[in-house]
Parts: structure tokens; sequence; C-alpha cells
């Protein structure tokens, strides 16, 4: 068992995951991994993503967002090009 510092980064609070603990469980940098508090709430478990979890669904409301999002780059495509090139 090894022992590890909890840091701050941006707004989260972040825990390393020793080399060899990654290379055992075969987790890389950039891979997606679950974390979910034990029953008890003293523990958390991090495992990683099957296929099927990191996939994201999408929801009605993904869709309509998509659609208002391309509305505004539209309407206002020559006001975001200018600040783009600022």
């Amino acid at each position: 068992m090894q022992t590890q510092k909890v840091f701050q980064a941006g707004n989260s609070q972040v825990v390393a995951i020793p080399k060899e603990l990654a290379r055992e469980l075969g987790i890389k940098v950039g891979h997606r991994v679950v974390m979910e508090k034990t029953p008890d709430g003293r523990a958390i478990v991090i495992k990683r993503a099957d296929e099927g979890t990191a996939k994201i669904s999408k929801t009605k409301a993904d869709a309509e967002f998509q659609q208002w999002l391309d509305a505004v780059f539209k309407e206002d495509a020559e006001i975001l090009d200018a600040l783009a090139l600022r």
C-alpha cells in the first residue's frame, strides 16, 4: 500500500496513480476511468471505463442545444470571425 498526498489542480483535488499500479491495471494517459464511492462512504474505487461507459448518449436536449448553437454561429459568423482575428 502506498500513501499519496492530495493536491490542488484548478478547482479539483487530485491524487496521482503510481506508475506501477497504473501499469498493472492497464491505465494510460488519456484513458477514461470511473470513480465510485464504496457503500460505507470511506473509500473510492477507480477502474478503467468500459467501452459502453465511455460513450456519451445524446438526448433531445443535446440535439436542441446543438441546433441553437449552429444558429448562433450562422447568425453571428462575421462577429465571431472578427473576434477570432484579434
